[in-house]
């Protein structure tokens, strides 16, 4: 039996078109008769949205918006306290050798105080702290914030900071035999997000290069390979547009907009290849200009919409994460998801009608002769042989690696990013290290909130239960820099937060333990003096405890809705409970795998040598239920697709072996150059700089390559050959209720 497509197929014909694609052919006839008002139209919604969402502005999430739990709770009390904000920079002297001098220090504090003073970016400057040591000195310089306080403050602050950086850096270059820099939050701000914005940035770049590069070799001509990266650069411009003018109901995150460009670029991508490949296909058919449109529409088009659909729900899960940074990403990803969808179904045909046969020049010399029109070459239809001989034998064996391959993510240990993780190659970093382990006390602290309510706080009742805080502290080993702990009242009288200086960074175990003590022993002796009180703990660790705690009792719920709906989606879109059931079992195989060398990869090591990363020991805690439901979403966009094809083949009568090859291999030229497309834009965020992208890379270029081969190539057509005609059950009464399919 022959398991590849015969040389020569006849077109399919636009009249075969199944009801739930009409609405899709509709818009693809009306699109390419109407080529010139579809275009416009398009250009014209992407430049008003674009330019109306720059006008009107984004508005973020506040600080205490992003909380959770307890400390989230506290963090908006606090918010609402009315604290004046001090943000704070920190001037560090040292010796290069030896102790540093005492009439030396004083000296250069005295130096930089008299510069300083007089400034306008300034409000005040502390006293000289000697360390214990006596190798280092600190000056503490407050920032004027023109009196703003919350998020403003700190604003303000990163704009009043390089000019005490440029006094700090002119001192020391007077003084080249001592030590002398400067790190406090809003100079750490500063630096990493520069960085930040510097990996960006070189990502962008090279981002649409390697994008256009890909896909050239896959259509081997110039203007069809470009179609795909225009569509998904204005889908991504619409989708921030969008976003932006949606913030000023649902307050965004600040990176919301990469996200946008990660997600829209891959399903842009994606959904025009599917579509600019039909056609092209039915075209070197045969088929005229208009009906080789209209075929990819009624069927490239329709698995858009299916596709489409459940990258929409797959985000849409993000909204029950019961966390406000995830709803945001859930909004701008679902309309970015949309407005692809839209796309694809009235400015791609329109573009195509415009161009013709000439979206297959310029052509490019020797690649366009490397390129076959039904996509198959070589390769896949050896794979399926090989395959479809002995599928329970291939099943087996790929199940079997999947399935070994997700083990690991059983041990999988979630943490926030801190101040470890982040890249010494930032000179800052190595300015906060001295300085913390000089000066143990300026590193990072729980904050103890006590909140009274209406009445005024017991000023009386408060120092005795902090001093008999600090004392039980003491006692337990697992704090640093007690003696200067003291309550700090806010001016309304009702609150108050003393903040107990912890050892090592926040993401430590030693700091986990040390919140354990905290809420479990210390602040319930000091509750019990301040009737009448809420007592709470926030910081850093204590808002990651708090985050992570959130992240296991909603994932379920996310998970739950994520499959329960896709699942009915599918049983819908292609009348069948059991093609539905296995599209779930097998997207989470991917997701499983994805985990599980994740794991193996940043939390055990192996291999990260080789690939130029880091071991850390952890996962980064928002990363699993992001990337749940992108590599959910985007699976499904690939197995959609494939089985969409299947379906087709099946639907003209073959024997389902044959439909399982034929459709896996016309298929798997749109798919492989997918996901080339999607693992080199992935690779790319993999070499940034912070370890939550390092991950985020890693994690969603692993799992596409996975997904596209062993999944897409082998346990997928396996499992449909081994299931034979029960692929296509639907229980009598579905049957009976769900709108019939003509073919």
């Amino acid at each position: 039996m022959t398991l590849t497509a015969p040389p020569h197929l006849q077109p399919s014909s636009p009249d075969d078109a199944q009801p739930a694609s009409g609405t899709v052919l509709r818009l693809a006839r009306w699109s390419t008769k109407h080529r010139t008002k579809a275009l416009i139209g398009w250009f014209l919604f992407v430049a008003v949205v674009f330019v109306g969402g720059n006008l009107a502005g984004t508005r973020l999430l506040e600080g205490a918006q992003t909380g959770t739990g307890e400390s989230g709770r506290a963090d908006r009390i606090v918010e609402q306290a009315g604290y004046p904000a001090t943000p704070t920079e920190r001037i560090l002297v040292q010796a290069r050798s030896g102790s540093l001098d005492a009439a030396t220090a004083t000296a250069v504090g005295n130096e930089l105080r008299g510069r300083l003073s007089g400034m306008k970016q300034v409000g005040e400057v502390g006293e000289l702290i000697r360390s214990q040591d006596g190798r280092s000195a600190l000056l503490p310089v407050v920032l004027d914030v023109n009196g703003k306080t919350g998020n403003a403050a700190y604003d303000v602050a990163g704009d009043q900071v390089p000019a005490v950086l440029a006094v700090t850096a002119d001192v020391a270059k007077a003084h080249p035999d001592l030590k002398i820099a400067q790190a406090g939050d809003a100079s750490l701000d500063k630096a990493i997000g520069g960085q930040v914005s510097k990996d960006f940035s070189r990502a962008e770049k090279l981002s649409l290069p390697v994008t256009l590069a890909i896909l050239i070799l896959s259509f081997g001509a110039l203007i069809a390979a470009g179609v795909p990266v225009i569509l998904a650069l204005s889908a991504v411009m619409a989708g921030i547009g969008l976003s932006s003018l949606v913030s000023h109901v649902v307050p965004v995150m600040d990176s919301l907009n990469s996200v946008i460009l990660l997600i829209g670029m891959a399903v842009g991508v994606d959904y025009s290849l599917f579509y600019v490949r039909r056609a092209r296909e039915e075209r070197a058919r045969g088929a005229s200009r208009r009906s080789s449109v209209e075929i990819a529409a009624q069927t490239s088009g329709r698995a858009v919409v299916v596709s489409g659909l459940a990258v929409f729900i797959a985000m849409s899960g993000l909204l029950l994460s019961g966390d406000a940074t995830f709803v945001s990403m859930a909004v701008g990803t679902m309309l970015v998801v949309a407005v692809a969808v839209l796309g694809s179904l009235t400015a791609l045909p329109a573009m195509l009608s415009a161009f013709g046969d000439k979206v297959d020049r310029p052509r490019i010399p020797f690649v366009h002769r490397l390129r076959r029109a039904d996509g198959e070459g070589r390769f896949w239809p050896a794979v399926m042989r090989v395959v479809l001989h002995r599928p329970a034998i291939s099943l087996l064996l790929a199940g079997t690696a999947m399935v070994a391959l997700a083990l690991p993510a059983l041990g999988m240990r979630t943490g926030e990013a801190g101040a470890d993780s982040l890249p010494r190659s930032i000179p800052i970093m190595k300015t906060y290290d001295a300085m913390t382990a000089a000066f143990p006390q300026t590193g990072f602290a729980h904050t103890v909130v006590v909140h009274s309510g209406s009445a005024r706080i017991d000023q009386a009742a408060l120092d005795a239960g902090v001093t008999r805080l600090v004392a039980d502290a003491k006692a337990t080993g697992q704090f640093t820099g007690l003696d200067d702990v003291q309550p700090n009242i806010a001016p309304d009288g009702r609150t108050a937060t003393i903040d107990v200086p912890m050892t090592g960074d926040f993401s430590s175990k030693a700091a986990g333990r040390s919140l354990t003590t905290l809420r479990e022993r210390l602040v319930p002796t000091l509750s019990a003096g301040l009737p009448g009180t809420q007592v709470m703990v926030t910081g850093p660790t204590a808002g990651s405890t708090d985050f992570a705690a959130s992240m296991r009792s909603h994932l379920p719920w996310v998970m739950g809705f994520v499959l329960g709906l896709t699942f009915v989606v599918l049983v819908f879109a292609f009348r069948s409970v059991v093609v539905a059931a296995t599209a779930v079992v097998l997207n989470l195989l991917s997701v499983g795998a994805a985990y599980g060398l994740m794991v193996l990869v940043f939390q055990h090591g192996i291999g990260a040598g080789a690939l130029g990363l880091a071991q850390t020991g952890f996962i980064v805690d928002w990363l699993p239920l992001f990337l749940f439901v992108v590599l959910f979403g985007l699976s499904m966009d690939y197995h959609v697709f494939v089985v969409s094809r299947i379906r087709e083949q099946h639907d003209s009568g073959l024997p389902t072996k044959l439909a399982v090859a034929r459709g896996v291999t016309s298929s798997a030229g749109v798919v492989t150059s997918a996901a080339a497309v999607m693992v080199g834009v992935f690779s790319i965020f993999g070499t940034l700089s912070l370890l939550e992208f390092k991950q985020l890379g890693v994690g969603l270029a692993a799992a596409v390559l996975i997904d596209a081969t062993i999944v897409r190539a082998v346990l997928l057509p396996s499992a449909m050959t081994l299931l034979g005609h029960k692929n296509w059950w639907l229980p009598a009464a579905l049957e009976r209720r769900l709108p019939a399919q003509s073919h």
